[in-house]
């Protein structure tokens, strides 16, 4: 073999995704459809192979309509895990998340709802553990965000949403479900490289990530007195119905390009993730953030 002759399965991670520009056109609701996308993200059902990690787990991911949260549904399932799928109203992508979930052999419960209503969260909580008989992964992955050139165009309606959907809403799920987790359960945040190096355009939803990166730290000591573990995932650019949705044209055409791979990453190349931190594997690991940036994390 010549040195560069490339070696059998192995690719180059800059090729293993669409590169800007990306032919993609505005989308009018948020948090954006999967089906409407015109580049459709990857979120491994050609590609997951699932190695029973999470064999007999249950696990509430919320935001598993699509995106990160529907990569991740793909392949809890094809560890062995039940999936209840918490969304908005984005009925058409859930019912997508939840075929790829039973056609791996399991269980899924599909629960459509506003997660920054304390009740809809506890009642989510509920119906895990009534339908599954324990609950013992939480994902909480659900955002919301808008991009603003200005902090006088954030509405205050616009803040509180944003500050409900992805704060309150966490702390609604962990407090809800801390009390049905055995020791061995775990709790994954979703956070963001925009809670190390905010953008000023996404001032308010910078804040939050920030905030869940601390939330994560502070909550694992509380949560490992009961052997329960909590981690977060600090994303990159990632390509998602929420990017369409929420960011000028001129943005979303060259998302992903600064980084060092040229690309935004694909769901699936997210998953393994989260796997990993739900998994026994990870069983020496609480109050970290992994971060997956494309070579751009400050940390």
């Amino acid at each position: 073999m010549s040195q560069n002759e490339p070696v059998a399965g192995m690719q180059d991670p800059k090729e293993m995704g669409p590169k800007p520009e990306y032919d993609e056109e505005k989308q009018e609701t948020v948090p954006g459809i999967e089906a409407d996308m015109n580049v459709k993200p990857d979120f491994g059902e050609d590609s997951y192979r699932g190695h029973n990690r999470l064999q007999g787990k249950a696990a509430l991911i919320t935001g598993g309509d699509s995106g990160i949260g529907r990569a991740v549904a793909l392949a809890f399932a094809r560890e062995g895990a039940d999936v209840l799928i918490s969304y908005l109203d984005e009925h058409e992508d859930a019912q997508e998340t939840e075929r790829v979930v039973r056609e791996a052999g399991r269980r899924a419960i599909l629960i459509p709802g506003d997660i920054g209503e304390e009740a809809h969260c506890q009642q989510m909580v509920e119906r895990a553990v009534a339908e599954f008989g324990h609950l013992d992964i939480l994902v909480n992955n659900a955002a919301f965000q808008m991009s603003r050139q200005n902090i006088a165009e954030i509405s205050s309606e616009e803040f509180d949403r944003t500050i409900k959907t992805n704060l309150y809403a966490m702390f609604y799920l962990c407090k809800a479900a801390l009390p049905y987790m055995q020791p061995g359960a775990n709790i994954i945040n979703t956070a963001s490289i925009q809670a190390f190096s905010p953008s000023p355009e996404l001032v308010a939803y910078a804040a939050t990530k920030a905030s869940i990166v601390n939330f994560t730290k502070g909550l694992s000591k509380m949560a490992m007195k009961e052997g329960v573990r909590v981690n977060a995932v600090a994303p990159g650019p990632v390509w998602t119905p929420l990017i369409p949705a929420t960011m000028p044209e001129e943005k979303v055409k060259h998302f992903g390009e600064q980084t060092s791979f040229e690309r935004a990453a694909q769901p699936a190349e997210l998953a393994p993730l989260y796997v990993f931190l739900a998994s026994s594997e990870a069983s020496y690991v609480t109050g970290e953030t992994y971060s997956a940036t494309g070579g751009s994390s400050p940390l």
